[in-house]
């Protein structure tokens, strides 16, 4: 039987941040990842100054933030164009520490895998936990090449974890939020424009400039589970869209079909009653999959990653194979309360986006309009105490100064 020190199941941003992490403090890591590849599921990401810190305790915050392309204004408009409120990322900078930074998935897994031995990962290699282990017996997972034991096991698998499921099968599991998402990459449009998430009746877009010099842009609607469009999904943005201010109209021309992706959107909204159990841990979506209405699923995984390895510490202080059971407590007490009222609060501002009936849409409206005139950091406080948080460090480490 193989023996790890620590196993990390999946590798998406948040296993692959704990991955890093781990290894900086000495750890020998495995990530066993279910897909033959780690070519990312999804376009882009935003890094708010709250991630960007946690990846500076690995040493890759400056990197990302060589990545930050919103240099202007930006804000939220209407689908007629109007500007129903402005902000811009020296306010933002100013309020939160840094810029938000918009990148690839596919860049920001480049970066993460860069910062690994080479072999770490490997792909094709679906796990199953069939023992979460104590503290007088490792975990033990079931794999394509036999059972596996390890002292520590970190389950980042996503929103339909099973790993969660063994853990906590009471639980209610994902909820369907009531909406889907479409997302793409395209080429940036010849006439220029700032910045913006537009609401609508039961929609949003949003354009967002990548440094690479292409488009991010995304989109969501109220809709029924499971729903696809007749034709293609360009065909169904462009009824959604179509007939939006610019730029949206241009991104839709350079679109191609074959490349919208459309996910529905699901989410946790009972809190698990701990994010570990035995020797395991439970990271990002399989802990606390949220809606994306505030942007803050991807940087909660990896606030996630840093504060377990923190609260792990340096892989000598377990050598002699004591369960990591106070460790993964003292994770659980500092990530469960913070990332449940992120949850509901993405749940909250997710109603509100996506209203529907005409007189709520234009009280919204009004109500937005009439906060922006007090400037930009009235628009911006709803992002306290979520972009500002700074990770804990261990005593002697460095902190970047932003």
């Amino acid at each position: 039987m193989e023996q790890h020190q620590a196993v990390v199941v999946g590798a998406g941003i948040g296993g692959l941040t704990a991955a890093v992490a781990l290894h900086r403090n000495g750890w020998r890591v495995t990530v066993l990842e279910r897909a033959a590849d780690l070519a990312p599921v999804g376009a882009g990401i935003g890094l708010a100054p709250n991630a960007q810190r946690a990846l500076d305790v690995i040493g890759l915050g400056d990197r990302v933030r060589d990545l930050a392309a919103w240099q202007g204004d930006g804000g939220m408009r209407a689908p007629d164009g109007r500007w129903l409120a402005r902000t811009n990322a020296a306010a933002a900078a100013a309020r939160f520490g840094g810029p938000l930074v918009l990148l690839h998935r596919a860049t920001l897994v480049d970066l993460l895998t860069s910062a690994l031995p080479d072999g770490t990962v490997r792909t094709g290699a679906a796990a199953t936990l069939t023992d979460p282990g104590d503290d007088q017996r490792p975990a033990r997972l079931a794999t394509p090449d036999g059972e596996i034991e390890a002292a520590l096991v970190v389950a980042a698998d996503g929103i339909r974890s099973t790993v969660r499921h063994s853990l906590f099968p009471e639980h209610p599991g994902p909820r369907y939020a009531g909406c889907t998402t479409w997302r793409v990459v395209v080429p940036a449009p010849e006439r220029p424009f700032a910045p913006h998430e537009t609401w609508g009746a039961g929609r949003l877009w949003g354009t967002q400039p990548l440094k690479d010099g292409r488009i991010y842009a995304y989109a969501m609607a109220a809709a029924p589970a499971g729903g696809r469009a007749p034709d293609d999904e360009k065909a169904e943005l462009l009824r959604l869209f179509g007939d939006w201010h610019h730029p949206v109209p241009e991104i839709l021309a350079a679109v191609d079909p074959c490349q919208v992706l459309r996910h529905d959107v699901h989410h946790l909204p009972d809190p698990l009653p701990a994010f570990h159990r035995g020797r395991v841990a439970l990271l990002g979506d399989a802990a606390h999959a949220m809606m994306p209405s505030l942007g803050q699923g991807g940087n909660q995984a990896i606030e996630d990653a840093v504060v377990l390895a923190h609260h792990l510490g340096p892989a000598d202080a377990h050598r002699t194979g004591s369960a990591p059971d106070r460790a993964l407590a003292a994770y659980t007490a500092d990530r469960l309360p913070r990332t449940t009222a992120i949850v509901r609060k993405a749940a909250r501002t997710g109603a509100v986006t996506l209203l529907a009936a005409r007189p709520a849409v234009a009280l919204r409206s009004t109500l937005v309009g009439a906060v922006s005139r007090f400037g930009p950091g009235l628009v911006l406080r709803g992002f306290d105490g979520i972009a500002d948080w700074r990770p804990p460090v261990a005593p002697g480490r460095p902190v970047h100064p932003a």
